[in-house]
């Protein structure tokens, strides 16, 4: 996070890549919450059914399955609202339903679920909502969840596994992965699979035929990633679930030293020919809430589709990816996702060029790399990690980010960020209150060092806390503080 970081210098060096042409819409709308907000509303009260019998699948090489381009993500599930604040989060098992009986009823088939998502029930409630269901009309994938010590035991993992075909309530599992290898290192990797027995058990019910395919999920230490290719003899990876993003693809590593660029792991598999399973086409949707003068840009090239659809159709080009997910708690988003999906129109030379002089500049602005995976989560001493770091994220983007170094307009964006903050993130939940216990940062799959950041935005909101009337005697700034 580098606060001295000059969002408008990164405009201007924007706009001349893409001509001066939208210099004056761009001067309109950038930084406007109120009135980006609204465009997002009205691009979806003008969305038109997406049609049925269009879906664009991709053919498994290993078992011949017709899997949807698509992939429901079970992740951030729809919860019910809440009488209390501290209340728990309870999933929406109703909205749940017809969100999946509306993707069935669009051709996805592919659906990807969890141990560790929803606070531990989205493999139930995934489960209800495809029961009724014929077994062969879906694909169900799920993960050995393993993180905490006290799961790493062979006999503590083997009940994880038949623990997700009950609660999925099946007799196998489609997709099965080892769940986030690259996390902890290659310690990691042997302590939850390897000195325990765990992959040899798993191997045996691939044989079985309890598992269709077996994979993995990729986040963190690459030497994970590579050691694992390269005993692709010995384990015979059906398929790779790896993040695959416009902006990942050549700036992972720069936007985090920790992380491993996109044209790397996909190449590797690609060589190999293994599918790949794409995940964060969007980044948590740090993709879909682009600075106003980037969504002027891509609303001009393509005025009918949205700012996702790009994202969703540049994972979906690739010729190896078998399936995309995402995470769609709303019908709104499911319907865009099946727009661009039914059918599939992969985005062209001329438009990844495009979308990468995007990816550079975005790599420019130094934020959090956050998806809001919400694995860091529940936080032992309430901090709403997440909903932090997305509120600092979407002002950085917007390039409303209150500076102390010259910025005319210190004292409206001040206001508006505290007022913002208090909004997305109860005083008793903001980071003023981490104490650096450190608990979160092993969970993190973008490997965020959590508490440094939380520290550096507690530092920053404090010093607007303490500089209400910064700048005041600028002669153009009339807002009040």
């Amino acid at each position: 996070m580098n606060d001295n970081h000059n969002n408008q210098i990164t405009r201007r060096q924007f706009l001349k890549v893409f001509g001066a042409g939208t210099t004056a819409t761009a001067a309109a709308l950038v930084g406007c919450k109120d009135k980006k907000q609204d465009a997002a509303q009205d691009e979806y009260r003008k969305q038109v059914d997406p049609p049925k019998g269009k879906m664009t699948y991709r053919t498994n090489p290993n078992t011949n399955d017709k899997v949807s381009i698509l992939g429901y993500g079970m992740m951030r599930l729809p919860n019910k609202a809440k009488e209390k604040e501290d209340a728990p989060d309870v999933i929406d098992q109703e909205q749940v339903n017809r969100l999946v009986d509306y993707a069935m009823e669009h051709g996805v088939n592919y659906f990807d679920t969890s141990p560790a998502y929803c606070q531990g029930h989205s493999e139930e409630s995934t489960g209800i909502a495809l029961h009724k269901y014929p077994r062969d009309s879906y694909y169900v994938a799920t993960k050995l969840s393993n993180f905490s010590p006290d799961t790493w035991s062979r006999e503590a993992s083997i009940k994880m596994y038949h623990d997700s075909m009950r609660f999925l309530q099946v007799d196998y599992i489609d997709y099965y992965l080892l769940h986030g290898i690259g996390m902890g290192g290659m310690e990691a990797l042997r302590n939850r699979y390897l000195d325990n027995g765990i992959m040899d058990y798993l191997l045996a019910e691939r044989k079985a035929g309890r598992i269709r395919n077996l994979g993995f999920s990729y986040h963190g230490d690459v030497e994970v990633f590579d050691y694992l290719l390269s005993e692709q003899d010995k384990y015979h990876w059906d398929f790779v679930q790896i993040e695959l993003n416009y902006l990942d693809w050549e700036y992972a590593n720069e936007i985090n030293d920790r992380n491993t660029d996109a044209v790397y792991l996909y190449g590797e598999l690609e060589k190999r020919g293994i599918p790949a399973v794409i995940m964060e086409p969007l980044l948590g949707g740090r993709l879909s809430n682009l600075p106003q003068y980037v969504v002027t840009e891509m609303k001009k090239r393509d005025p009918e589709h949205s700012v996702a659809s790009w994202a969703f159709r540049y994972a979906g080009s690739p010729e190896g990816v078998l399936t995309v997910l995402s995470g769609m708690t709303y019908m709104e988003h499911l319907k865009d996702n099946l727009l661009t999906y039914s059918p599939l129109n992969p985005v062209s030379e001329e438009e990844k060029v495009f979308l990468y002089d995007i990816a550079k500049e975005i790599a420019g602005m130094e934020t959090i790399p956050c998806n809001d995976c919400k694995y860091c989560m529940p936080c032992p001493y309430g901090i709403d990690i997440p909903a932090i770091f997305v509120h600092y994220n979407k002002c950085k983007n917007e390039g409303t980010l209150p500076h102390n170094n010259g910025d005319k307009e210190y004292r409206k964006h001040r206001r508006n960020y505290l007022i913002g903050l208090n909004r997305a993130v109860s005083k008793a939940r903001q980071a003023d209150h981490c104490i650096q216990c450190g608990q979160c940062e092993p969970h993190c799959p973008q490997n965020i060092r959590i508490p440094r950041e939380l520290a550096k935005i507690d530092k920053f909101v404090e010093g607007l806390r303490r500089n209400p009337f910064l700048f005041s005697n600028l002669p153009n700034d009339k807002t009040q503080g």
